[in-house]
């Protein structure tokens, strides 16, 4: 049968509407990719886009020179499970249930990654969450047990364990490109959450990099030697300081012959070193053996300063060391980006779980609300969005992401996260920004570094903090005059204004993130049922 002339029309406009369809399709703009990049303890000191005193990093610079460095990005609460928790549910620690690293977290809360794959993203996340070994939301994972091993680690996958011989840094990139290569379903946006172990401690570097790095010689901090006048009763007790809490053996790799032969004791082992396989241990002592020669013959002679300043300059050169593989990789995701095409769709964040001290105060590790460890690096690059080199000193959290992530894609948040998309920020919209200040609250107490229970509020001038539960102390700190936190001005009377100020201010932020005394009771008592604090 032949067509007749209405059926060819008809057939002509099918054909005409479908190829209009398929155009505006083409034209129109597509959903742009996101790549979460995270590191676990990386001081924003340890970034040469803030302080270029100590490490240079060409690839996370990048990113700000790209993009936009945050100032006065920060926490909500410094210790890694319950920043990775906050970061996944944009809600404070209080109300995802996760507030230290003991307690499971609440696999009911619902995960921006589960939001964006239900809106058609494709999602991914390789290397450390630090909890679980399921994680929601995503379409393709391998991550580290818990902390996870710097050499030959293992890794958890939907289909079984699994460890691949290495450089853990290395690993994690080489896994994510895989993915962005061979598995990455083009006609989809995607999520991809990019996690890396390093620098947390025992901050073992890759072979390249302990080479070079354990010939390094670091200026100083100015409050290495801290005594915590006006700070006794909550910085004096804190278990951190390098001089009298980091170890020889774990953290600084003294082996335990030497140890034994200069009669010194301690209780744990040397971190990760069992990992390695014979090449890669001979490897490792042949750049660590003549350390521990050397300590040997220097530590009769050393007193407690000199013993503070040696084990000062180990920490920086083994930490600093793990940062360089973070540096390289990260150009390696940034380059692949560039040379496949996908960067000028593709937003990139670089941040930490949270600070780190790195010798201020006398410290390592974190916990406090006070600056080293309560600020965070944040990094952002959005292409025809955020105006390149751009630097932004309002108070934004990890609590914000989840927001930011879900507005990037379309995608609406549930009215009950608590953080702030910062997509205003972003395109340079600053008068749609009205937070002027943020809430903290820390509770793993008593445990591992004696860091007390507190809350507090900072501003941009000022710093407010409530230690509680075996003591009652406030602290008030001018971050302006004493940026370094050395001087609780609280009981000055010329700042009992800003203190009155401060605290109707905090009281009206715990009431609107829904925080109280009668809940940190409850996490207290929850301690108390688990054995982990005598009624």
């Amino acid at each position: 049968m032949k067509p007749t002339f209405l059926t060819i029309v008809f057939a002509a406009l099918f054909i005409l509407i479908t190829s209009c369809k398929q155009e505006a399709k083409d034209l129109a703009p597509k959903k742009p990719n996101i790549v979460f990049i995270m590191s676990d303890d990386h001081a924003y000191q340890a970034i040469s886009a803030y302080d270029d005193k100590l490490i240079r990093t060409p690839n996370i610079d990048r990113i700000a020179k790209e993009g936009m460095l945050f100032t006065n990005a920060s926490v909500t609460n410094s210790i890694c499970a319950p920043s990775r928790a906050v970061i996944l549910t944009g809600k404070h620690s209080h109300i995802n249930g996760k507030i230290d690293n003991i307690s499971p977290f609440d696999t009911t809360n619902v995960t921006f990654p589960q939001l964006l794959q239900k809106a058609g993203y494709q999602t991914a996340m390789f290397g450390k969450l630090h909890f679980g070994n399921n994680p929601k939301g995503f379409d393709e994972f391998k991550i580290l047990p818990g902390q996870g091993d710097y050499y030959n680690p293992r890794f958890i996958t939907a289909t079984g364990d699994t460890i691949v011989t290495g450089y853990v840094t290395d690993i994690t990139t080489d896994l994510t490109l895989d993915w962005l290569q061979n598995r990455r379903d083009a006609e989809k946006p995607f999520m991809l959450m990019y996690l890396h172990k390093a620098p947390h401690r025992s901050w073992m570097p890759a072979p390249r990099h302990y080479k070079e790095f354990t010939k390094n010689t670091y200026p100083l901090p100015a409050t290495l030697f801290d005594d915590y006048a006006t700070r006794e009763t909550t910085a004096g007790p804190a278990e951190m300081n390098i001089l009298k809490h980091m170890t020889l053996r774990y953290d600084l790799k003294i082996t335990d012959e030497v140890l034994e032969e200069l009669n010194i004791e301690e209780h744990l082992g040397i971190g990760g070193l069992n990992k390695f396989n014979p090449e890669q241990r001979a490897e490792w002592d042949k750049v660590y053996g003549p350390i521990n020669e050397a300590f040997k013959k220097e530590y009769g002679n050393m007193n407690d300063s000199t013993l503070m300043v040696w084990k000062y300059q180990r920490y920086m050169q083994d930490y600093l060391g793990t940062i360089a593989a973070v540096d390289e990789n990260v150009g390696r995701v940034l380059d692949y980006l560039d040379n496949e095409g996908l960067t000028q769709n593709t937003i990139v964040i670089y941040t930490s779980d949270q600070g780190f001290y790195l010798g201020e105060h006398g410290w390592f590790d974190k916990r406090f609300m006070y600056n080293e460890s309560f600020k965070t690096p944040l990094l952002i690059k959005w292409p025809n969005v955020i105006t390149p080199g751009t630097t932004e000193d309002e108070m934004v959290q990890n609590l914000d992401f989840a927001q930011t992530f879900l507005e990037v894609a379309g995608v609406t948040a549930p009215e009950d996260m608590q953080g702030k998309s910062l997509v205003p920020l972003l395109k340079g919209e600053k008068e749609k920004w009205d937070r002027d200040a943020v809430y903290y609250h820390y509770y793993e107490y008593p445990a591992e570094h004696a860091v007390k229970r507190h809350y507090g509020i900072a501003t941009k001038e000022f710093k407010l903090i409530h230690f509680y539960y075996d003591v009652d102390v406030w602290e008030l700190y001018d971050r302006a005059k004493d940026p370094q936190e050395l001087n609780n001005v609280f009981n000055d009377p010329d700042y009992a204004q800003v203190v009155s100020e401060l605290k109707d201010k905090l009281n009206g932020l715990r009431k609107k993130y829904k925080d109280s005394d009668s809940l940190s009771n409850q996490y207290i008592q929850l301690y108390k049922d688990k054995g982990l604090i005598e009624e």
